[in-house]
């Protein structure tokens, strides 16, 4: 495991498993929003209604099964910052194994035109700090 600058649990729902026990692969994008979401309240000061980005990439790799588990914990970093879009890496653990790692590229838009437009000096600064 690799150490990351924020961690979030995340309660497992009856409905995340499938027919053979497992968390639902599907499932875990749901799990990496949720951990976003809140890093970028904690780091960022984003509430949800705030946040004008959208989700431009996302790629798992999925390492163990998810069974019988009430929680996991969801592990973010930021690893890299360009002049619109900033990556996050992400482990979805599960006690001390790793199930899932995985990476996302967000992208800042405009809300009236959809465009892309720079990273705001503020998110900038505290995407940084997270960074890995």
């Amino acid at each position: 495991m690799t150490e990351f600058p924020f961690v979030h649990t995340v309660a497992v729902r009856y409905q995340d498993y499938d027919m053979l026990g497992h968390v639902n692969n599907a499932v875990y994008a749901a799990y990496l929003e949720d951990a976003r979401t809140e890093f970028l309240d904690d780091y960022v000061g984003l509430r949800p209604g705030d946040i004008d980005m959208v989700l431009a990439h996302l790629e798992f790799d999925y390492r163990a099964p998810v069974e019988d588990a009430r929680e996991v914990d969801v592990a973010l970093a930021v690893t890299d910052v360009g002049t619109t879009s900033f990556g996050f890496a992400y482990e979805v653990r599960d006690g001390d194994a790793v199930a899932v790692e995985a990476e996302s590229v967000q992208v800042v838009v405009d809300p009236e035109t959809a465009e892309s437009q720079p990273i705001p000096a503020d998110w900038r600064a505290a995407l940084e700090g997270a960074r890995r």
